[in-house]
């Protein structure tokens, strides 16, 4: 019941980490195959793992596969493998914007596909993952793949794959507008006289706290914010700033050219 990873980047990573921390494999079944050079031995090196010589041998040694090369080469990639290699395998997508229906043409009847996207946060152990399983995925199937990605953070279930490309402009490129938001926050506290590290860990803190206390108390949003913005206080003064900049609608609006994005890549 060998796991391997086609592409071990930092998400590949990532995973191998959670994988081995949440204990759902051990070291020796863990099979990686990178093709740049040295990549493989540096994962041996710090995991344990064991390195693939060619993609022929990832799958002779493993029963699931999860695909993490870029999308420029997914396409060269899947033809390098033969259709009696991949029969009977699980292959897990994390690729943006590659659709079930180009697994299947490559490999053929008789693997099972799951497409998902996490994201760069998996790298701290709190990722968050959206997953699409094609009605013909097996139930043990399907809990494997949820226990994978629920070893470094939040797993959701889509109905439909098309909304992976929602999922991309969420959370997928979400990390990279918080850290916009993060940055802004503190530049504004410079602004004010901070020092750069002090506002810049207090920024870091309070979304963090933020988005715990949306998730433990299961309150909508809007309410934990009135819970600050008292009448007349510096919190309104700062949302009403906010406000004027059309702060909620221009990140709307991003999420929405991010999807748009991903639906043009995705074909």
């Amino acid at each position: 019941m060998g796991l391997g990873f086609l592409g071990a980047g930092n998400m590949g990573e990532a995973m191998i980490r959670g994988v081995l921390s949440a204990k759902l494999r051990s070291p020796e079944q863990v099979a990686v195959f990178d093709a740049a050079p040295g990549r493989g031995e540096e994962l041996r090196r710090r995991f344990g793992v064991v390195v693939a010589r060619s993609v022929e041998e990832l799958l002779r040694a493993c029963d699931t596969v999860v695909v993490a090369v870029k999308p420029q080469v997914l396409s060269s990639v899947l033809a390098g493998i033969s259709r009696e290699a991949a029969a009977g395998k699980t292959f897990i997508s994390i690729v943006a914007g590659a659709k079930i229906a180009l697994y299947e043409k490559a490999l053929g009847e008789g693997t099972r596909i799951v497409r998902t996207m996490p994201n760069t946060p998996a790298l701290v152990g709190m990722g968050s993952t959206g997953i699409y399983f094609p009605p013909a995925v097996d139930a043990a199937t399907r809990q494997e793949v949820l226990a994978l990605f629920s070893s470094f953070g939040t797993v959701a279930e889509m109905p439909r794959e098309e909304l992976l490309d929602a999922v991309t402009a969420l959370s997928g490129s979400g990390p990279a507008y918080a850290f916009l938001f993060l940055e802004a926050l503190a530049d504004g506290a410079v602004r004010a006289g901070m020092g750069r590290a002090e506002a810049s860990l207090l920024a870091a803190s309070t979304l963090e706290g933020a988005a715990r206390m949306v998730r433990e108390t299961g309150k909508h949003p809007a309410e934990l914010k009135d819970m600050v913005m008292s009448p007349g206080g510096t919190t309104a003064a700062g949302v009403a700033a906010l406000e004027r900049g059309a702060f909620r609608a221009t990140v709307m609006d991003a999420v929405l050219s991010a999807w748009q994005r991903c639906r043009e890549l995705s074909g």
